[in-house]
């Protein structure tokens, strides 16, 4: 019941909608109610009076009859597209929230979660509560024995009268076909524009790491906007042409009522048909002309409507991890100290330590390389700077600010992060580039650019900055790629730097131009490098070198080469 009382309040924002959608419901119900009763009464009065008074009538009760049925099929209209609509605008709301609600969880829920099933909850689920929202129980099978039986029974009871329907029948049939073409149409316009969906969704979430480290979460948000209102008109396009369909049908029907009754009132008047018979005669059309349209089991639409919005609850009511507490401060006016307090760390789903009381204190504008053995906590140490995990002790701040005490949003806009893997984002290379400032200009991409030393390699391309990366970034090797993702960060401009073994995947020859611009990059700007290949890091003001057991050694490159200890053996492989 609880869900139930949550799903129907996603109906609030269209009430108005909803309660005329009912409404045109209610007069469609009355207007075919009223058939049954109309017909009876003529048999019992008009019908039995003398040919003068019936032929005299039956131009008036021609006149009411269209305009009965004229306003049942505009209201048909209205209760198959604006209702439709109301149910797709509600599935845009939810896939708008759940899309937000996404880019706000933590790394540890993607961690945890596979993103097929993610992407899943944002289509198909959402696409079955929206089926849930406006349809109700159809059933094929019984639709076609009804329509079947009923003709069978017409033209038993009289041939006459069942040819003129028989040509209405076909002609809805040769208007069925012809709308249900453009149907696919729309329907195959729909899976398109679902398809970008899914694709930019895709984008999205893979590089999810990159959009938080940029906190560049409105401007995906934009960019699936721009796919979700699309789809949204796309729908629009179908359920008109459902409109125009269902209504025209619904006409054909009351053709076919307004047939029975003036042309068999007509045979009646000429003794070639008995009113009884034409009673009889209304009651197989009202079985006949019931639902056409296929029909689904209500209790399987229930139950699928209602499991998507289950595990769409599921998501949208999902605490993020990492979220702006009560009173939190923007971090302005940087100037880059950097200090891990006693700091100590382990995984929310494992207990095993990570870190334990490290201590790191990084001047502003001076640099810290960390090295040592895999599963040390250099990455960890990284990750815990700009929020994307929590300490579980101790305390992370810059310029003397706790991090936790910081906006997410101005946190991480000071902090520029160079990784090895590098993501780029299905787009040009312009665009990549400018992912660093969504707003910048050309001149500030292309001196990016020139910075990140690839402006050269770029004017050689057929559409230089307009050329497409491909999936991914595929058309780029490792180099061109990490070099734009350089150049983001010299447009960023953060006073912050983490460079996680952004050479690491290089070969030589790409490596001497990576570290060209990484050093260009580095200049008077606070940073840490976690590196493998130890001759890329001998200018850092310090070295700590983590192992598993914490902190084993710091200094600078010449007094660890002293030491002749962890460091010197790892430089000397």
């Amino acid at each position: 019941m609880n869900t139930l009382k949550k799903f129907i309040s996603y109906y609030r924002p269209y009430r108005a909608v909803f309660y005329f959608d009912l409404f045109c419901a209610a007069v469609i119900s009355v207007v075919d109610l009223a058939y049954p009763q109309l017909l009876r009464s003529l048999t019992k009065t008009l019908f039995t009076g003398n040919k003068s008074a019936i032929l005299g009538a039956l131009p008036w009760l021609f006149l009411i009859l269209l305009m009965m049925y004229t306003i049942q099929s505009l209201c048909k209209y209205y209760v198959t597209c604006q209702g439709h609509i109301m149910g797709a605008k509600m599935e845009r709301d939810m896939r708008k929230q759940l899309f937000e609600h996404y880019e706000k969880l933590s790394f540890s829920y993607y961690s945890t979660h596979n993103s097929g099933q993610m992407m899943s909850k944002l289509v198909s689920d959402l696409f079955d509560i929206s089926e849930l929202a406006h349809h109700g129980p159809e059933n094929l099978f019984i639709s076609l024995v009804k329509i079947i039986g009923s003709f069978v029974f017409l033209f038993l009871i009289n041939q006459k009268l069942a040819l003129p329907l028989l040509l209405l029948v076909i002609l809805m049939i040769l208007f069925s076909i012809r709308q249900n073409k453009k149907m696919q149409q729309t329907f195959l316009e729909n899976r398109i524009r679902i398809g970008d969906i899914n694709a930019s969704l895709q984008d999205t979430l893979s590089g999810i790491r990159v959009v938080q480290s940029f906190a560049n979460e409105d401007t995906e948000l934009h960019k699936f906007n721009h796919s979700n209102e699309a789809f949204l008109e796309s729908k629009k396009d179908n359920y008109r042409c459902m409109g125009t369909f269902m209504s025209s049908n619904l006409f054909f029907q009351g053709m076919m009522y307004l047939t029975t009754l003036i042309y068999g009132g007509y045979l009646i008047a000429m003794g070639q048909m008995q009113a009884a018979d034409l009673a009889m005669y209304a009651l197989y059309i009202g079985i006949f002309i019931s639902p056409i349209q296929i029909l689904v089991e209500l209790v399987e639409m229930l139950q699928k409507g209602l499991s998507g919005f289950r595990r769409y609850l599921e998501v949208v009511e999902t605490e993020p991890e990492i979220q702006d507490k009560e009173g939190a401060i923007d971090l302005e006016n940087v100037k880059g100290d950097v200090c891990y307090d006693n700091v100590s760390f382990h995984y929310s789903d494992d207990n095993k330590t990570v870190l334990s009381q490290v201590s790191i204190h990084i001047p502003a504008g001076k640099s810290v390389a960390l090295v040592g053995p895999s599963g040390g906590g250099k990455t960890t140490i990284c990750s815990l700077l700009p929020r994307f995990y929590d300490v579980t002790a101790g305390k992370v701040t810059i310029d003397g600010k706790d991090v936790r005490d910081l906006t997410l949003k101005s946190l991480r806009n000071q902090i520029g992060m160079v990784q090895q893997d590098v993501y780029l984002f299905d787009g040009t290379i312009r665009e990549n580039i400018a992912y660093g400032k969504p707003d910048a200009t050309d001149e500030e991409i292309k001196e990016a650019a020139r910075r990140a030393n690839m402006d050269d390699f770029i004017m050689q391309l057929p559409k230089q900055y307009d050329t497409y990366v491909g999936e991914k970034g595929t058309r780029l090797s490792g180099g061109q790629k990490q070099r734009i993702s350089i150049a983001r960060v010299f447009l960023k401009n953060p006073p912050i730097l983490i460079l996680d073994e952004a050479t690491s995947a290089l070969d030589n020859e790409s490596e001497r131009y990576i570290q060209k611009s990484l050093e260009e990059l580095a200049k008077n700007r606070t940073t840490i490098t976690i590196a493998h290949r130890l001759s890329t890091i001998k200018r850092s003001d310090e070295i700590i070198v983590i192992t598993e057991d914490g902190i084993a050694e710091r200094g600078t490159h010449e007094t660890l080469l002293a030491k002749n200890g962890i460091y010197a053996r790892y430089y000397n492989l």
